[in-house]
């Protein structure tokens, strides 16, 4: 087994005694108190288990576990503990979420069969949690080409909500990115309750009146309810409803939330939405950036700050010209790509996955496109 084992104990003999009982079973690393181990999780390092003694000075176990629970809850958590009075066992179980409690002093047999089974419960826990999210992943994004392929129109700008998600994310160094890249692939399911004409004229940057913004932002709630109906999409979910939700209480809907009370997901897609329906209108990149600052109290602060510093560096570099035959996997489309009679086959910002090439190529074949097709490098 070479997942690491972490233990928390205020006195130094009884963390030597551990290794020495303990030594060639696992990997063990030590903290002589509740915020040095903190220190060690936020510096990156990873624990299967964390085994902490209850009454250490400053943070006890029960607060240092609560807050890997918070934090880091993939990390299976143990108390040892010479207070064995129930209520501290009660108070432990419900506020860190222990897998075991016991003891001291702990029989070494004891002990070691714990932190095994922690193990296991550890590797379980995280097989089940990728089995999970990598079947969601790639059901979402097959899901969102397919909707881009039948209606690039409305659904083919969700990728490029995506790659600006995912940079936004990465540049704030936020956790669950694939939730977040999720949120943009899915934020225009509801639209295909709307009139086509009027997705069109919103995503394409026109103002909408009142009404009419009204009914658009319908499409959200639809959007919502259906994925709130997926077993864990219910984050997604709800950043999908809130989409439309402004920072500083306005928008869709009327009764949400606002500030950091909206969901995070939410707030970001607020920006991405808005800065790319402002380039489809005509304006550059900087133009957009600018309108979004003007307009600062609908939108988060950090979002902004985050879109600002990546609008600084590059993107990829210039566009070019690539046979339809030569496209790759991680190719970006610059620009839509039209048959000869004007009708819209991918939308500009689509990713040349497989499921693309062969689209564009089958109608390559039949003489309906050019020979060539404005792309740039992915990101």
């Amino acid at each position: 087994m070479n997942e690491k084992v972490l233990f928390v104990d205020d006195e130094q003999n009884v963390l030597q005694s551990i290794r020495r009982t303990l030594r060639g079973q696992f990997e063990i690393e030590t903290a002589t108190s509740g915020d040095e181990a903190l220190q060690l999780f936020r510096a990156g390092n990873q624990y299967a288990v964390i085994v902490s003694d209850m009454r250490m000075p400053g943070m006890n176990g029960v607060e240092l576990l609560s807050e890997v629970k918070k934090q880091w809850p993939d990390s299976v958590r143990v108390m040892l503990t010479g207070n064995a009075d129930q209520a501290t066992a009660v108070d432990a179980v419900n506020h860190g979420d222990i897998f075991r409690f016991l003891n001291k002093p702990c029989d070494s047999t004891m002990l070691s069969q714990v932190v095994r089974h922690g193990i296991r419960q550890h590797q379980l826990l995280t097989a089940e949690r990728d089995l999970l999210e990598n079947t969601l992943r790639g059901s979402i994004k097959a899901l969102a080409e397919v909707l881009s392929l039948t209606n690039p129109e409305v659904f083919g700008r969700t990728t490029r909500y995506k790659r600006l998600m995912k940079r936004l994310a990465t540049a704030m160094k936020l956790p669950d990115l694939w939730q977040l890249e999720s949120v943009a692939l899915l934020s225009q399911m509801g639209c295909v309750t709307i009139p086509e004409e009027l997705v069109r004229r919103k995503i394409g940057g026109h103002p909408l009146p009142a009404d009419e913004m009204e009914a658009f932002a319908v499409h959200a709630k639809v959007g919502a309810d259906l994925l709130g109906a997926i077993p864990r999409l219910d984050a997604i979910a709800e950043s999908v409803r809130y989409q439309e939700r402004e920072f500083g209480g306005g928008g869709h809907p009327a009764n949400g939330p606002s500030g950091k009370d909206i969901p995070l997901g939410a707030r970001l897609m607020k920006v991405i939405l808005d800065f790319d329906a402002y380039e489809a209108s005509g304006a550059s990149a900087p133009e957009a950036l600018v309108w979004l600052k003007q307009n600062q109290e609908r939108y988060d602060p950090s979002v902004i700050a985050a879109l600002e510093s990546l609008l600084k560096k590059s993107n990829g570099g210039p566009p070019k010209l690539q046979s339809v035959v030569g496209l790759t996997d991680k190719m970006i489309l610059a620009k839509d790509v039209r048959t000869s009679d004007d009708v819209l086959l991918v939308a500009k910002g689509q990713e040349t996955t497989l499921s693309v090439r062969r689209h564009l190529q089958n109608f390559h074949a039949q003489g309906l496109i050019d020979n060539e097709v404005l792309v740039t490098c992915g990101t």
